[in-house]
């Protein structure tokens, strides 16, 4: 496992933020304790997700409505049927660290 630091856990706030890592382009989204990375593309209308709303463990693309959940990836609405990559994230000394060299990887899809 690489972890490779993302941003301080005190820049993160109650909306997502905008990170690249590497050249991966992440939204990163805190509730609580846990923190979330997640892929910044929309898998239907490649809109940045971390420009979208988070409720619950899911964050919603405010372009057509697609959510997705947090922890897995999968879309829970249409118009996305695709999931996008997850990352898991550890938090170390007050710094995010996230592991891009394991993505958390789903094949769930939602169907038409």
């Amino acid at each position: 496992m690489s972890l490779v630091d993302a941003c301080a856990l005190d820049e993160l706030g109650e909306t997502p933020l905008a990170v690249t890592v590497g050249d991966v382009d992440l939204a990163l989204v805190r509730s609580g304790e846990e923190v979330f990375a997640i892929f910044d593309e929309c898998s239907h209308a490649k809109i940045k997700l971390s420009e979208g709303d988070v409720e619950d463990s899911t964050l919603e693309c405010w372009r057509h409505g697609a959510r997705f959940d947090l922890r897995t990836g999968e879309p829970l609405d249409l118009p996305a049927t695709e999931p996008v990559p997850v990352y898991p994230t550890t938090i170390e000394d007050g710094r995010v660290l996230v592991d891009l060299d394991n993505p958390i990887k789903t094949t769930q899809t939602l169907e038409n």
